[in-house]
């Protein structure tokens, strides 16, 4: 489909994917969650993509939060719906088995902060900042910023930001585990980059299998996680890019991986 909110490229393996929306600091509408929801389904379905950098346009935003002109009229079924629908939306990220990396370019607030979340990883820029200031409006969090907040930062420091509303620059992001690094501006997407790519010359079925495991295992009793994990462990086993990673460190070379 064509974009009207997003911008999407595809090169060497890597799908970067902008919101483009800098006049409105890129906030997510029902057409941006729409397009991004389609986005996240051509991560999942397109075997040529193998990871994903997602960001906003402009120097200013990441995603500043939520269209505020359109919740302001919402009722109670319309309210839900629309939770649904992001929440749906930023799960199929979470869940695609592929990489994705959210390059956070500036204002990462409600939505915004939320979107950040379901990546895998967050690369701040030095200029960025971080919130949920939902309760200033007299709301919640509707994208799942109540249930992923407390599992990065644990749930202390969740409840203060969540309760607060209160906004924190990047290093504090760092220091409380919310993001994995924090770049300068002008380095952030070579950064993301480099970091998506040292990932993507890994066995992509042991890639996916992290993914899962962690996603999966967090909700479960330490038993059935490590059952899981013995599970994955077997079928990695047997797989060509086992044979293929083993046979390469004993060759003291690099692996070529097939994803088979």
């Amino acid at each position: 489909m064509a974009y009207s909110t997003l911008l999407f490229d595809l090169a060497d393996g890597i799908a970067t994917i902008t919101i483009n929306r800098p006049d409105k600091l890129n906030a997510l509408n029902a057409t941006v969650i729409g397009e991004l929801d389609d986005a996240a389904g051509r991560v999942e379905r397109e075997p040529e993509i193998r990871g994903v950098l997602l960001t906003g346009a402009g120097p200013k935003a990441f995603v500043a939060g939520a269209d505020i002109g359109e919740i302001g009229g919402q009722g109670a079924s319309d309210g839900q719906t629309r939770a649904l629908r992001g929440q749906r939306m930023m799960r199929r990220f979470e869940r695609c088995g592929k990489p994705v990396v959210a390059a956070v370019n500036g204002f990462a607030l409600g939505g915004g902060c939320e979107l950040a979340m379901a990546c895998h990883l967050r690369v701040a820029s030095a200029t960025a900042k971080f919130g949920q200031p939902e309760v200033k409006l007299g709301i919640g969090p509707g994208y799942g910023g109540t249930v992923r907040l407390p599992r990065l930062v644990g749930r202390g420091r969740a409840l203060e930001l969540l309760l607060t509303g209160a906004m924190i620059d990047a290093q504090e992001a760092w220091r409380i585990g919310l993001v994995n690094r924090v770049v300068p501006a002008d380095r952030l997407m070579a950064e993301a980059t480099a970091l998506l790519r040292t990932i993507l010359e890994n066995g992509p079925l042991a890639v996916r299998a992290c993914l899962e495991l962690v996603d999966s295992g967090l909700d479960m009793g330490l038993d059935q996680a490590l059952g899981l994990e013995a599970g994955w462990f077997g079928v990695l086993s047997a797989t060509a890019d086992m044979r293929e990673g083993t046979r390469a460190f004993l060759d003291k070379r690099k692996p070529v991986f097939t994803g088979t």
